[in-house]
């Protein structure tokens, strides 16, 4: 008996050997690649095309979830021998328990594989599965009897592993054999996460099926078996729909309901007067804080709870509670603004390391874990919104946001679950321990929102200008003061980027009013609705706080496909029973900054300085000193003044204004919306036939900036400055000045020297095509290229350099030689 014995626990040593050592667990999940078509035909080629490799991916991904459940199985049989001895390792009450139905779903799902393989392989048009989904579709009722028991099943599987150090081991490694295709390579994973694994799958079959009649002509004898799959799949989904959401498998609320996760996200917390990243976890009762602890390399990730309130304590925090809570120190802009280029700067780095035959995969990795320690600093010191709540003891706590959405979104999710009959609750450790256990599995929201975090093959996002109209919104209830702003996403967080005028005292504002949006690797745009609010005794409040009430908000993602179509696509964004209309198109940056020069002899844009100056018989252009004048008088102060975008019809209406000199010029400035005429400005410039800095100069304005040495880098761009035309030099060192003014007033209008540097830059300094192309000069889809980064470069120089007299600059000659 001891020999049969000695023989069990050899087979169970067996399972637990290690053949092969792994750095990284393989991802079991990974996306199929499909075998090599031809180029579609027709329409009803493509679709079976198509048809044929949706149905080589779900192919792929049973054949990995066959092996996972046979992975499960591998310890069951020596741990039932073992059972029957003096020595069990677990009862045969509790490997029943455990290992509950996976034999069943492994035979169905194996004879289901080794039924479909062969289509697949001898695949042509008339090739039929329906039925085999069919089939699979009657025997999910196998997956009810799992899902009954799946809870249990863990909590078995757990408590057994607490006590028996031998199953603790089996549990924690178990191995998976990788697809064929793989070289049979193994791959290691936790019992925990395999008993999953069915809960998993139980959906992904509906889904296949959606896109299998998607691509099967109504007319192939496929379709109606499909159809009847869907159906049997569907019902059988709804029936349980309550089990199979694995949120419904925390622990229980006070009133012995399940308590579910609502929402989950990173959130910026401030915690003794510094920001901390968080994990931040709604359940239906109660909101946990949580951060992930420090595990070893291969080790389950986990939380540790910092705090948590239950709902029916939690209240907001007014601005006039917040007395209590810490200032937190905001970052420079200059300081975010720089770490951007950087982020840029390696992100080139990593496109280049990619095409480069000697890329080495070590310093790609190196590349990669740079930019994600950048990004996520980003992301902790960009955020400057406050979100303040607080429990019924009055302890306060302060999250920081990007967006007034994402508080929005928080905010009207905690109150909608106040609104229910809540219980306030305390945790036991015990019970504290299995939530916080759990929030892994739960959680939505898997990695901080940065672009390293992401896979090659995502989109990058868009690069380049977004034209938005706002047309119009209806469905308010009563007449109010009411105002759009718009916002996209850029490396991980949300900027406002245009705000349209106050639509006064009406249910239906027409706006129609078109915005140029600056996209910096964007892939969605948000519309946020407001009502204007008057309450005197809420303004000159904190810094970042908004007063005026949200009344909608909405997103639509930026598909590259859409919105880079030459014709504008019109869409609708429904927000609270509101609807926004708006219509949009994209430019990319390449485009959108060609000089083009000006056919017409009149007018001044798309004209040389040098001709507007002397028809003008000025030294700086009309256009420039009254957008100037007009700037410095009533938009000095205005927050994110030539950052955020005017009208493209008010740009559009007073760039006619200054081409035909109309006379009332002056009333129109005086009217218009301040944003449309720093807008012009920035228009004027960017419409010269060539850059304020000339095309000319360009190539040594780069080497100049690049300089290391502060002595030749100060002659060099001095002397660069003196080679100017005098019209170009004039005009140039009266903007340097203005744009010094408006920095001055940067604790207002958050407008910092490098931030009017990276509006300016390449606007002032990019060469016209032509040059462009002779100098070989690319024109990078990413706005932070390198040529990007020294036109800011440059501008930045001169701003922060002590004033710059025209006498006096023409007066100093240098030793050296005047060519360049």
């Amino acid at each position: 008996m001891e020999e049969d014995e000695e023989e069990v626990l050899g087979l169970l040593d067996k399972v637990l050997e290690d053949e092969d050592a792994f750095d990284n667990e393989m991802d079991l999940d990974s996306p199929f690649t499909p075998l090599d078509h031809e180029p579609f035909k027709g329409d009803n080629e493509k679709g079976l095309e198509m048809k044929k490799l949706v149905l080589s991916g779900f192919l792929a991904s049973e054949e990995i979830y066959i092996n996972q459940l046979e992975a499960l199985l591998l310890p069951m049989k020596p741990l039932k021998a073992t059972a029957t001895t003096s020595k069990p390792v677990l009862t045969m009450e509790q490997i029943d328990t455990i290992f509950f139905k996976i034999q069943d779903i492994f035979e169905i799902h194996k004879e289901f594989y080794d039924a479909l393989s062969p289509n697949i392989q001898q695949w042509n048009e008339k090739v039929t599965v329906g039925h085999l989904f069919k089939k699979l579709a009657s025997q999910l009722g196998v997956y009810k009897a799992f899902l009954d028991n799946y809870k249990v099943a863990v909590e078995t599987a757990e408590k057994c592993s607490q006590a028996n150090i031998q199953f603790q081991k089996i549990s924690e490694n178990l191995k998976v054999k990788g697809p064929k295709e793989s070289k049979d390579c193994t791959a290691h994973s936790t019992m925990e996460a395999l008993l999953y694994k069915p809960i998993d799958r139980v959906t992904r079959s509906t889904l296949v099926l959606h896109d299998l009649l998607k691509h099967t002509p109504k007319d192939h004898p496929d379709f109606p078996l499909l159809q009847d799959a869907l159906k049997i799949s569907q019902n059988f989904l709804s029936s349980i729909n309550e089990e199979i959401d694995p949120r419904k498998t925390a622990v229980t609320t006070p009133k012995g309901e399940f308590r579910q996760l609502v929402k989950d996200g990173f959130l910026v917390e401030v915690s003794e007067g510094t920001r901390k990243l968080r994990h931040v976890f709604l359940f239906t009762d109660l909101l946990l804080c949580a951060k992930m602890k420090k595990t070893a390399v291969g080790k389950h990730q986990q939380y540790e709870c910092k705090w948590y309130i239950p709902l029916a304590d939690l209240s907001f925090q007014t601005l006039d509670d917040s007395d209590s809570l810490p200032h937190v120190q905001t970052l420079p802009e200059h300081e975010i603004e720089e770490m951007k280029i950087k982020i840029s700067a390696i992100k080139s780095e990593i496109q280049k390391e990619k095409k480069s035959q000697k890329g080495q995969s070590r310093n790609l990795d190196r590349l990669r874990k740079k930019m994600n320690e950048q990004e996520s600093w980003l992301l902790l010191h960009s955020p400057t919104i406050p979100f303040r709540i607080a429990n019924k003891h009055g302890k306060s706590f302060q999250f920081l946001l990007s967006s007034d959405y994402e508080r929005s979104e928080w905010r009207e999710t905690i109150q909608k679950l106040q609104k229910k009959d809540l219980q306030t609750c305390v945790l036991s450790s015990v019970e504290l321990q299995v939530l916080t256990g759990s929030c892994f599995k739960l959680r939505t929201v898997h990695n901080i929102p940065v672009t390293s975090n992401k896979d090659d093959e995502e989109s990058p996002g868009l690069y380049g200008f977004l034209h938005v109209i706002v047309h119009k919104a209806t469905g308010f209830k009563e007449s109010a003061n009411l105002y759009c702003t718009l916002e996209v996403d850029s490396y991980g967080y949300f900027v406002s980027k245009a705000k349209t005028r106050v639509f006064r005292d009406t249910t239906e504002p027409q706006w129609n009013e078109e915005f140029e949006i600056e996209l910096e690797g964007s892939q969605c745009l948000r519309i946020l609705c407001y009502e204007n609010c008057y309450d005197k005794s809420k303004l000159n409040r904190e810094d970042n706080e908004i007063v005026d009430k949200i009344m909608g908000k909405g997103q639509v993602q930026l598909d590259p496909q859409t919105v880079q179509s030459k014709n504008w696509h019109m869409d609708v964004i429904e927000m609270n029973g509101i609807k926004v209309e708006f219509s949009m198109k994209f430019t990319s940056r390449d485009l959108s900054l060609k000089r083009t020069p000006s056919k017409k002899q009149s007018g001044v844009f798309g004209v040389k300085i040098s001709v507007v100056t002397k028809r003008e018989r000025s030294k700086v252009p009309y256009i420039v000193r009254q957008c100037i004048e007009e700037v410095e008088k009533r938009g000095i102060d205005e927050v994110g003044i030539y950052r955020i975008s005017g009208v493209a019809t008010d740009i559009q209406a007073l760039k006619a204004a200054f081409d035909t000199n109309t006379k009332d010029i002056l009333v129109m400035l005086s009217d218009m919306d301040i944003n449309a005429i720093a807008g012009t400005l920035k228009l004027y410039f960017r419409e010269l036939p060539e850059p304020l800095l000339t095309d000319r100069l360009y190539p040594a304005f780069m080497e100049g900036i690049s300089l290391s040495d502060p002595a030749a880098k100060e002659n060099c761009m001095m002397h660069l400055l003196r080679s100017l035309p005098d019209p170009n030099l004039i005009t140039f060192l009266t903007l340097l000045e203005h744009l010094k003014r408006v920095a001055e007033k940067e604790p207002v209008n958050k407008m910092s020297l490098h931030n009017l540097a990276t509006v300016f830059g390449p606007t002032l300094l990019r060469p016209s095509e032509a040059e462009s192309n002779k100098a070989h000069i690319t024109l990078a889809s990413d706005i932070w290229s390198h040529d990007v980064m020294a036109q800011v470069q440059v501008l930045l120089y001169y701003l922060q350099h002590q004033p710059i007299s025209f006498s006096e600059l023409k007066k100093n000659t240098l030793y050296f030689s005047t060519d360049v």
